[in-house]
C-alpha cells in the first residue's frame, strides 16, 4: 500500500515500516498526510500478519511538525475548523502510542513540533547523531498541546516546564539523556543496523504478550500499590500463565526449539 506522503512496507517476517514522504517538505503535516498516516497505522494495526511497526521519514528531517503554509490558511479559519484540525492530529498521535504492535521511531534528523509527538508516542526511539529535537510551537504563538499527553510521558513534567517555553534545540545527546529516544546512532548505516537488531529480538517475543505488556504499563503507570492493583496484577499473570501463547512458549523453551510465531 502506498500514497504520495505516506509509504508502506511489510517483510516476510512481519516487520512494517511507515514511511513519512514529504521530503521537500521537511515531512510538515498537512491534512493528507495526518489522514493517510493514521489510516495506515490503523490497517497496520488489524493486520495479523505484522508484527513489529517502525515509523521512519525520507529525506532529511523526520518531520518539521506543522505545514507552516497549512497553518498561515487556518488562521484565518473558524474555532470549528481549526478544531477539526487538531483533532485529525490529536486522533493520529493517540493511534500511534496505542497501537497494539511494539513501534519502533527511526529518527534521522530534525524533528520538530509534532515530530516530537510522534517520537513520543512510539514504544522504541533510535536517533542518528545528528537528529534535533525543539518543542517549537511557542515560536509560532501555539502551544504543544496535543502532544503535550505524550510528551510529559516521555520526558517529565519538569524538563517539560523548560523545553516547552523556550522553543530551545534538543540535541540527540541530550535527547537520549531526557529519555526522548532510548538510543543514539552515528549515522544512517547504524540506525539501520539498530533498527534490525530491535525488531530482530521484538520478533521472538510472543505477539499477544507483547500486546498485553503494553496495556500493562498503561494500567499500571502512576498508580497508588494498594490491594486493588495487586489483585488486578496477580489476575492477568494467572490469566496468562493459561493463555495458549504462554504454553507454546514454556513448551517451546523446554523442547529447546522456537516457539511458533517465530518465523523461519
Amino acid at each position: 500500500m502506498s500514497d504520495a506522503d505516506v509509504l508502506t512496507t511489510i517483510d516476510a517476517t512481519g516487520r512494517a515500516t511507515v514511511t513519512m514522504n514529504r521530503p521537500e517538505l521537511h515531512n510538515a503535516f498537512n491534512e493528507s498526510l495526518v489522514a493517510n498516516l493514521t489510516a495506515s497505522l490503523r490497517q497496520l494495526d488489524a493486520d495479523p500478519e505484522v508484527r513489529v511497526v517502525i515509523l521512519a521519514a525520507n529525506g532529511k528531517s523526520f518531520s518539521a511538525g506543522a505545514d507552516l503554509n497549512d497553518m498561515r490558511r487556518m488562521a484565518d479559519n473558524s474555532r470549528e475548523q481549526n478544531l477539526a484540525d487538531a483533532k485529525g492530529i490529536a486522533e493520529l498521535m493517540r493511534t500511534l502510542n496505542a497501537l497494539a504492535k511494539p513501534t519502533v521511531a527511526l529518527i534521522q534528523g530534525a524533528a520538530y513540533g509534532g515530530g516530537v509527538g510522534l517520537t513520543s508516542c512510539c514504544d522504541i526511539a533510535i536517533a542518528t547523531e545528528r537528529a534535533t529535537f525543539c518543542v517549537s510551537e511557542v515560536k509560532l504563538g501555539l502551544i504543544p498541546a496535543v502532544i503535550s499527553p505524550y510528551v510529559l510521558a516521555a520526558i517529565g513534567a519538569r524538563a517539560a516546564r523548560r523545553y516547552f517555553v523556550t522553543a530551545e534545540i534538543i540535541t540527540a545527546a541530550e535527547a537520549y539523556r531526557l529519555g526522548l529516544v532510548h538510543e543514539v546512532v552515528a549515522d544512517d548505516l547504524g540506525l539501520a543496523a539498530a533498527a534490525d537488531r530491535i525488531t530482530s529480538q521484538l520478533l521472538k517475543n510472543g505477539p499477544g504478550a507483547m500486546t498485553a505488556a503494553k496495556v500493562l504499563i498503561t494500567t499500571v503507570s502512576g498508580r497508588l500499590v494498594d490491594d486493588v492493583l495487586i489483585a488486578h496484577t496477580a489476575g492477568l499473570m494467572a490469566d496468562r500463565r493459561a493463555s495458549p501463547e504462554c504454553r507454546e512458549g514454556l513448551s517451546a523453551f523446554l523442547e529447546k526449539r522456537s516457539p511458533a510465531w517465530v518465523k523461519g
